[in-house]
């Protein structure tokens, strides 16, 4: 079955970003500025599972913008005693995050439900009611 999928610039965007990704991570460079997510899809349901450790759920939002969902993560920077440190490795998210997914167009944004325990933060995007039957057809003539 051909889909028609019209390329937008953020799809393009985030596709690029995963490749440039990718290619650091083969050479050991690990940019972790986005939770690293986990997306199902179950007969009525997408479910998408993003690991938010140490953010609490008022440091969260999960908002629709138009076919897009946007998670976003803000927690004041706590400071700390730095002296005679010297940071070899940093892997843990930083103090701020915003992650975009583009949704289906057959998912039901004005259902949607988020819930955060043990440091994931899990978003349920209902499916769409069935589309229409499939029907025939009929070609005009000019």
């Amino acid at each position: 079955m051909l889909t028609l999928d019209r390329r937008t610039p953020l799809r393009e965007l985030d596709r690029m970003e995963r490749r440039m990704r990718r290619v650091f991570e083969e050479h050991g460079y690990f940019a972790v500025d986005v939770p690293a997510t986990d997306i199902f899809e179950t007969d009525n349901e997408f479910v998408l599972e993003l690991e938010v450790p140490g953010f609490e759920r008022d440091e969260l939002s999960v908002e629709i913008d138009g076919q897009a969902l946007v998670v976003t993560g803000r927690r004041a920077e706590e400071e700390q005693e730095q002296v005679g440190r010297e940071r070899l490795l940093h892997e843990r998210l930083e103090h701020s995050f915003e992650r975009r997914f583009e949704l289906p167009r057959a998912v039901d944004t004005e259902h949607v439900a988020a819930s955060c325990d043990k440091g994931v933060l899990t978003v349920r995007v209902p499916k769409a009611e069935a589309a229409s039957a499939p029907r025939t057809v009929t070609i005009a003539s000019v």
